[in-house]
């Protein structure tokens, strides 16, 4: 089952994980595969590929920018599938496709599913699923592909439900730093670390990686000594959008994540 990448890293990885985020079709719309491989080759632990919508509610500026010109360039649920046609003969990084559930449900949920475990996706982050129609609806279909649903938990998620999501999740926990969207700056307030400090005292069974506001080495530091791991977004995004050629932004940003990680955090 195509989980079991998303599985086996967690396994075999107890900490300072690094999810970076970026948008299908932007810069360019032939981008994808270009950045996937260098992902891989700069050290990124897992890639999460943000499938382009008119309305991205969770994201801030500059995502949202970057789906305007990713639409703008052509970029749809089914060219990004044909773009990763082949992916896996070039990446075995774990991949999710992050997006809104109407883009999906206009492709077909389950047509969606197979296209994406045909191709190598290993899951899915859907903000906008309700946790009630994926156990009646979705769950099933996406076991069937052997495709792993993330859910996301925020300042304001309830002990209860955080339980719930931890009981269904197979893969990981999206933990966001704070009720805010992407691209917000992680601040170490009072308020952020008793919420950290309340999911840790939980002892959920599913790891956790923290979201929106990770943007260098000392947030991503930062967000490590609480969770297994960080994802990064808006800060990559506007690193790609820097004057040298794709593959050279994508190092150089990656390199400045990784140094102080891999001199010292990583064991």
């Amino acid at each position: 089952m195509s989980k079991n990448r998303l599985t086996h890293l967690f396994q075999e990885n107890q900490g300072n994980l690094l999810n970076v985020y970026f948008t299908a079709g932007f810069p360019n719309l032939n981008d994808t595969v270009t950045i996937l491989e260098e992902l891989q080759a700069a050290g990124a632990d897992l890639v999460e590929i943000g499938m382009p919508f008119s309305d991205p509610l969770a994201d801030g500026p500059t995502i949202q920018a970057s789906n305007q010109v990713a639409l703008e360039n052509g970029m749809s649920v089914k060219t990004l599938f044909q773009q990763l046609e082949g992916i896996r003969e070039k990446v075995s990084l774990p991949i999710i496709l992050m997006g809104y559930l109407n883009p999906v449900l206009q492709f077909g949920f389950e047509a969606f599913c197979e296209a994406a475990a045909k191709v190598g996706v290993d899951g899915f982050i859907l903000p906008d699923m309700p946790l009630v129609e994926y156990e009646e609806e979705y769950k099933l279909i996406l076991e069937k592909y052997g495709l792993s649903l993330i859910f996301l938990i925020t300042p304001q998620t309830s002990e209860d439900r955080i339980r719930k999501i931890d009981a269904l999740t197979d893969s990981f926990i999206y933990m966001v730093s704070s009720a805010s969207t992407t691209g917000s700056q992680v601040q170490t307030s009072e308020a952020q670390q008793a919420y950290f400090s309340r999911v840790k005292a939980l002892g959920l069974r599913s790891p956790l990686l923290i979201g929106f506001g990770i943007s260098d080495k000392v947030s991503f530091e930062m967000a490590c000594q609480t969770a297994h791991g960080a994802i990064i977004g808006s800060a990559f995004i506007k690193a790609l959008q820097q004057p040298s050629e794709v593959k050279e932004n994508v190092r150089t940003f990656l390199k400045s994540i990784k140094q102080t990680q891999d001199a010292g955090l990583k064991t």
